[in-house]
């Protein structure tokens, strides 16, 4: 499937200007706003290989820069900074991709970041939350206390998770879900870290653990639009 990549800028008020990316297929049926993680940017390369996977199933991805990576600085913004980034690239993706299903969510931090802001104030327009590694906890330090935001939101939620995450020990992950009730689905790819990188014992390659999960990504997008 063909599609058009385009770059832009987002002016995000009292904050400054983040770069985003575009990735549209012809006859795109969907578009997933894609926050990155907390330790690369939207050019990551993980992030290239969900909006080219996307792309080739039919979805579009709007891909930004959070503030601090945009300036090269270490430490992640503040909450509120990060919001106010979301909520500018849901907004620029639904005026770019009219009459399309339209989701948000991300890697780790941006996924947890769009869950919050989704929480505080629904996000126009957004029929789900994507999670690509929902962070729960620091890493080996499992608790549940950043999950207790997500009772407070009413729209479907997709939790992919790799089964070797050290981010979301499973046995706490999953009475989360439960609690969340039918609006939340966890999708769990054996093998797989944070990432969804797997190990050569388990017989396949990251590759394919990737296409697990956009397959899996899509199906759920295709059930709620």
């Amino acid at each position: 499937m063909r599609s058009k990549t385009t770059e832009l800028k987002l002016d995000i008020e009292r904050i400054g200007t983040v770069s985003a990316i575009l990735t549209l297929p012809d006859d795109a049926r969907a578009c997933y706003v894609l926050a990155h993680g907390a330790g690369a940017d939207m050019r990551h390369a993980f992030m290239e290989k969900v909006a080219a996977g996307l792309s080739e199933r039919g979805i579009a991805t709007f891909r930004f820069n959070f503030p601090y990576m945009e300036e090269k600085k270490g430490r992640p913004d503040q909450p509120a900074v990060a919001h106010a980034a979301i909520r500018v690239a849901v907004a620029e993706a639904a005026r770019l991709c009219p009459g399309v299903t339209l989701v948000a969510g991300g890697k780790s931090f941006g996924g947890r970041m769009t869950s919050q802001a989704q929480s505080k104030s629904p996000l126009p327009g957004v029929k789900g939350l994507a999670f690509l590694g929902f962070p729960l906890h620091a890493d080996k330090k499992p608790s549940s206390e950043r999950a207790e935001h997500l009772a407070g939101i009413t729209v479907p939620m997709l939790f992919l998770q790799g089964t070797r995450d050290g981010l979301a020990d499973l046995s706490y992950l999953k009475p989360v879900v439960e609690k969340l009730g039918a609006k939340a689905m966890l999708h769990q790819v054996e093998g797989g870290d944070h990432s969804f990188a797997v190990l050569k014992k388990s017989g396949r390659t990251n590759d394919e653990a990737l296409t697990e999960v956009l397959d899996a990504l899509v199906a759920w997008i295709d059930q709620i639009a």
